[in-house]
């Protein structure tokens, strides 16, 4: 198991049930260009993105079926993650500014009133802070999904849809607090001098590999070199180890003591999977935890050490481990900080690019800040 909780299971039936499913529509299946199936994704896609925004469900009620079980099932998903985001923009005294989003269709397949779709959305959200710290910040959120849509009075309508959704959070438990990260006073980025590990390729690998969403590289696509591991439980850890270990591109941390891998076979336990990570890092000496606790527990940690030159600060190429009942369920990897120190990180599942760390989780969430030693 790569990665604990319920995005495991979320990828397993985002990989798995499309593939079953095309295969029982291959023989004749229509071109979905045919009959229109495109234009509803893309008219779906952009009502969800304004719903993010305003929180109008009339935006896209007009894409359900609210009398059938599944299809009222994943209105009501979009409902929440609309209330979840802003009721996080809200506790974090952030504005939402803008929103945009664009689809890539991966397989589209027809068979009369079904279509099966396999597709990858990207989303770019810019927020600003409503009190202070003027200025624009951009993020991005990249997702995969696959969609059955199903046709009623000549048009399409979402009956089921699975994908691992970084909004999937109770708007409710979002953790409060009335205090807040201290801005840094020069811009944090990371020097470009050889060490053991080099910070700033580091950060470059992770930019430029970020996956599906907007504002990465590589055509908004993973480094081919290694396997994709989503469809076996989330791909976060195995980018965290390229991050930090790739030879040519990324930090070039050598491979030691169980963490490695084998191009063209996979990496090992502590490559991929979240706890064995966490120890190898700590145990190997290459990582140092620096911070700890709930959200809160990480504004104190981040700022004392600022006023403290001589203690590890968190830093571009460090890492962020999130914990779940005890046991560590994501990485992500810092890329730099907002205007207002708010720590940005990258990650893969969902893919992410220079978003607020806690974006995507709640006041259940521990978090351990893992400084790599230079």
């Amino acid at each position: 198991m790569l990665r604990k909780g319920k995005l495991q299971l979320l990828c397993m039936i985002l990989i798995l049930i499309p593939v079953y499913n095309f295969s029982l529509f291959r023989a004749q299946a229509e071109p979905a260009q045919q009959d229109n199936v495109t234009p509803f994704l893309q008219d779906l896609f952009e009502d969800r993105t304004r719903l993010l925004m305003d929180q109008d469900k009339r935006h896209i009620e007009k894409h359900y079926l609210p009398k059938d079980k599944h299809s009222n099932y994943a209105y009501l998903h979009e409902i929440n993650r609309a209330e979840y985001i802003q009721e996080w923009a809200k506790q974090r005294k952030i504005k939402l500014l803008n929103a945009e989003s664009s689809i890539r269709i991966a397989r589209a397949q027809v068979l009369g009133d079904t279509a099966k779709v396999s597709l990858v959305q990207s989303l770019k959200l810019s927020y600003e802070y409503i009190d202070s710290y003027p200025g624009q910040h951009d993020f991005g959120i990249g997702t995969r999904h696959g969609i059955t849509l199903r046709k009623k009075d000549k048009r399409w309508y979402v009956e089921r849809e699975w994908y691992s959704d970084p909004f999937e959070e109770n708007p409710k438990k979002i953790e409060k607090t009335d205090s807040f990260f201290t801005p840094h006073k020069d811009p944090v980025t990371p020097e470009r001098v050889v060490h053991k590990y080099n910070r700033a390729r580091a950060v470059d690998y992770a930019n430029k590999y970020a996956g599906t969403t907007w504002g990465a590289g590589n055509r908004q696509r993973y480094n081919q070199k290694y396997l994709d591991y989503n469809s076996k439980g989330g791909d976060c850890t195995n980018f965290a180890s390229q991050v930090i270990g790739d030879a040519k591109e990324g930090g070039g941390l050598p491979m030691k003591s169980g963490w490695h891998y084998l191009y063209g076979r996979g990496g090992s336990q502590a490559w991929v999977q979240t706890d064995a990570f966490k120890h190898f890092l700590i145990r190997s000496g290459y990582g140092k935890i620096i911070g700890q606790g709930s959200f809160s527990d990480i504004i104190q940690s981040v700022n004392k050490r600022q006023q403290d030159l001589d203690q590890p600060q968190l830093q571009p190429g460090d890492l962020i481990a999130y914990v779940l009942k005890g046991d560590v369920d994501h990485f992500s990897v810092v890329v730099g900080f907002d205007q207002s120190g708010y720590p940005l990180v990258n990650s893969h599942t969902a893919d992410r690019y220079r978003v607020p760390f806690d974006l995507g989780w709640d006041k259940t969430t521990k978090y351990l800040l893992i400084h790599i030693q230079d």
